[in-house]
């Protein structure tokens, strides 16, 4: 079942979700959307040390990229070279985008969970706990993934 906007749960409050903390697409031609992004919009992409500790492999291997904007949005490029169309099954990833993540303080994070769960939002994945922090992968209306996030505590 997907977001409704029926719903009759609780709600977070206005600010609760602080920022968005970064943006993935799918990309079909890594070399091309790496230089579009790069060379063409100018944003600075994350070397070495600055690449997230668990993104260091696929980064390696040539899957990721990643980039971040001058208010500090990082744009995650996933190359998947045989990316499908648009499905109308939300499971299934669809359209260049991967998921958009909305940053919240850790304090927040178990509230968030149960409103979504409150308000029958399906879930996608999670919650999920990894050495950056806390997830939860979630439905929009449409069956784009979201993500509420936040850091370690």
């Amino acid at each position: 079942m997907l977001s409704s906007p029926q719903s009759r749960g609780r709600a977070l409050q206005t600010g609760n979700l602080r920022s968005v903390h970064h943006i993935a697409f799918n990309v079909v031609d890594m070399q091309a959307s790496r230089h579009f992004y790069g060379n063409i919009l100018g944003l600075h992409e994350l070397t070495g040390d600055e690449v997230p500790t668990t993104l260091i492999k696929l980064v390696a291997a040539g899957k990721v990229a990643n980039f971040v904007t001058p208010d500090g949005i990082v744009i995650d490029l996933f190359w998947e070279p045989e990316l499908a169309p648009p499905d109308p099954n939300p499971q299934r990833a669809f359209t260049r985008a991967n998921h958009l993540a909305f940053d919240i303080d850790p304090a927040l994070f178990d509230r968030a969970v149960e409103v979504l769960k409150e308000n029958n939002i399906a879930i996608a994945d999670g919650p999920v706990t990894r050495p950056t922090g806390r997830g939860i992968y979630f439905y929009d209306p449409d069956g784009f993934i979201l993500e509420i996030r936040c850091d370690p505590n």
